[in-house]
This record gives structure tokens, C-alpha cells and sequence, in this order.
């Protein structure tokens, strides 16, 4: 009886970690397309830009859109060696493109410095091209700074964040020149909002939206709460 307990505690334990397994698989898998639809384009030659890669661009996009000064932000792709860069080629890991954001921001309500916080505070930076149950390069943490000003900026914060406690582990967020930033389709424009009921949104996205905004409510335009 004692052997036929162990050998069913060990094929239960086995299930649930199958279970978990293929939960990520499938979340992973189930970032397929969403509604279509093309929104006329803002006039944003008036505000600065800032670039940044942590995960997911639904859930980056999500993310720095709640925030006080952002105008606007766009899904992307920035830091590969391929001459252009489409959904298909970056997610198969072809291009060495990470899925990025471009973010349109007002200096008078928000500084790249806050920007960094939002960055570094609402990802895991210490993980190698990975970001929740999303694995390869394409989901890597990366800045691409514009100017030495944003270099330093960045380098400075992220050195503060290492000599701190709040990381268990060291940052590895890569510091690149920014070359080329390529807006993505237009189905992944405002993706989350715009699909709040699609399987990785709903797993994905909106918890990790929520946890940021529980962290920062001080950062949060009206409205934006968590949920």
C-alpha cells in the first residue's frame, strides 16, 4: 500500500506540472490575431520619444499608455540586424528584432527618468530573453537610447537599482543605440485594450497592467486604476 501511495502522489505531482506547462504553451501559442482596425493618426511631431523592449509589446504598450504625459505609444520592432522586420520573421527569431514600443511623451508631465521607473518596475529585468511565459530574444529587456544624455541616464539608474536590494538578481537589461525603430502591424496597435476577452490578454497582459498600476498609482493618468 505504501509503494502504491508513493507511485500516486508522484503521477499527481506530475499532472499539475504538466498542467502548468502546457498552460504557458498555450498562452504563448494563443497570441494570435486580434480585431483589425486602423485609427486616424495623431500629430505627435511635439513630444519627445523614448524606446524601450520588455516582453510582450501588448502588455509594454498597455503599460506606459496608463501613465501621466504619455500621449501615445506604438508596438514595434528595434535592435535586429535584418534590414526590415514583420511579426512572422521577428517571432521566429529570424531577424533578432525584440518586440519594442515607441513612446510619445509630454516633458512637462512626465521625464524620461519617470519613464525608466515605469520600465525597470513593471518587468523582471534580471531574466535572460524571457519575460513571463514568453521565451527568446524577441521578449529580451533592452533600452535603445537615442543620445548620450539617455545613455547615462539610463546606466546611472540601472547601477542604482543593482547597488539596491530590490533585485535578488543582476539586471541584464541590454543598452542599445537606437537604429531603427519599425512600427508594427496594425492589429497589434492597442492590442490589449482592444481585446480585453483574447485568451493571453486575460492571462497575460491584464495581470501584469494591474500589478504595475497597484505599484504606481502616483504614475496613473484618471481613470486608469487597477482592476
Amino acid at each position: 500500500m505504501h509503494i502504491i501511495s508513493i507511485i500516486s502522489s508522484l503521477l499527481l505531482l506530475s499532472s499539475i506540472n504538466g498542467c502548468k506547462n502546457t498552460q504557458a504553451k498555450a498562452i504563448t501559442e494563443e497570441r494570435s490575431l486580434g480585431e483589425i482596425i486602423v485609427e486616424p493618426q495623431k500629430e505627435l511631431s511635439q513630444y519627445h520619444k523614448a524606446y524601450f523592449a520588455s516582453g510582450c509589446f501588448w502588455c509594454v504598450e498597455a503599460i506606459f499608455e496608463s501613465v501621466i504625459g504619455v500621449e501615445e505609444v506604438v508596438s514595434g520592432y528595434s535592435g535586429g540586424t535584418a534590414q526590415n522586420a514583420n511579426y512572422k520573421a521577428v517571432s521566429a527569431g529570424y531577424t533578432n528584432h525584440a518586440e519594442a514600443v515607441e513612446i510619445f511623451y509630454d516633458t512637462t508631465k512626465v521625464d524620461y527618468p519617470t519613464l525608466l521607473q515605469v520600465f525597470f518596475g513593471s518587468h523582471d529585468p534580471t531574466t535572460l530573453n524571457r519575460q513571463g511565459p514568453d521565451r527568446g530574444r524577441q521578449y529580451r529587456s533592452a533600452i535603445f537610447y537615442q543620445n548620450d544624455e539617455e545613455k547615462e541616464i539610463a546606466q546611472s539608474y540601472k547601477n542604482q537599482l543593482d547597488n539596491s536590494d530590490i533585485f535578488a538578481k543582476s539586471i541584464v537589461t541590454e543598452f542599445v543605440p537606437l537604429d531603427v525603430f519599425y512600427a508594427a502591424e496594425d492589429y497589434h496597435q492597442d492590442f490589449e485594450r482592444r481585446n480585453p476577452n483574447q485568451g493571453y490578454v486575460k492571462a497575460v497582459s491584464i495581470p501584469r497592467l494591474n500589478k504595475f498600476k497597484r505599484k504606481f498609482p502616483e504614475l496613473l493618468k484618471e481613470g486608469h486604476h487597477a482592476h
